[in-house]
């Protein structure tokens, strides 16, 4: 795994000498330290890292609140953030996992769980082209579906890491469906939480469709963790489902298995 330049934002010098040790047992020695967003975004127009690893509770702002000022400038999508948090509560965690979040520890944390986050983070950064058997990866044609603008950059970001050019997107299940019927696709990604049609809805009426592309392969991406809800999701027909935050060769994976 290539050495990544890390900034390590948590008021607690205490857990920053905690994560900065594990983080040198991972390797990284190029850490720099810091106490609120506001030093992030300050250092940021000086130089950009690899990687920022923020707490979720700052001085000045949340960790929610650091990555939404973040990803308002589409360069932000050149780095990946990691949160390390005890926060468990979902409606605090939700946001953190649509804005792109390349993974998000618990503290406390094992090294592996930071091993793999710090590994997801070089994939990110670091990418290789999808290899697929019969088709060129360029020439796909996908559909990504997802309210949230900041999830659909970030995806879109990882699609093209991957090789993926064409990617037209929606906002919600209603605006894909007729996206879908004027269209060819080679795939869908969709997420599952949407106004207006959601991501089972949206599954359903493709399947549905009776056109040749019906069984068009569909990858939800989502962040839902009911299990009842997950088994609609199975049974609607999608092809595979993604948990959110995912690790960019997860879908690269799920991609070539899918259209291989």
């Amino acid at each position: 795994m290539p050495s990544l330049d890390v900034i390590l934002v948590e008021p607690s010098r205490t857990q920053q000498h905690i994560i900065s040790m594990h983080l040198r047992a991972c390797g990284i020695e190029a850490i720099t330290c810091l106490d609120s967003g506001a030093d992030v975004i300050a250092l940021l127009e000086q130089s950009k890292p690899d990687l920022i690893i923020s707490s979720m509770y700052l001085p000045d702002m949340t960790g929610v609140d650091l990555l939404h000022e973040l990803r308002k400038d589409n360069d932000s999508y050149d780095m990946a953030f990691l949160l390390i948090s005890s926060e468990t509560n979902i409606k605090y965690l939700e946001p953190i996992r649509q804005a792109g979040a390349i993974a998000i520890l618990p503290k406390p944390f094992t090294l592996q769980e930071l091993k793999t986050a710090l590994a997801a983070s070089s994939d990110y950064l670091n990418p290789q082209k999808a290899d697929l058997e019969h088709l060129d990866v360029e020439d796909l044609r996908v559909l990504l579906v997802d309210d949230s603008e900041f999830s659909r950059k970030y995806i879109t970001r990882v699609l093209n890491n991957i090789g993926i050019e064409y990617i037209c997107c929606a906002e919600d299940g209603k605006q894909a469906l007729q996206l879908f019927d004027q269209q060819y696709f080679d795939l869908v990604i969709t997420d599952f939480n949407m106004p207006e049609m959601d991501g089972i809805q949206l599954v359903e009426a493709i399947r549905g469709n009776g056109q040749q592309n019906a069984s068009v392969p569909v990858l939800m991406v989502t962040s839902e963790q009911n299990q009842n809800r997950l088994a609609a999701i199975e049974k609607a027909g999608v092809s595979a489902i993604l948990d959110k935050p995912f690790e960019p060769k997860s879908i690269k994976r799920l991609i070539v298995q899918l259209l291989n």
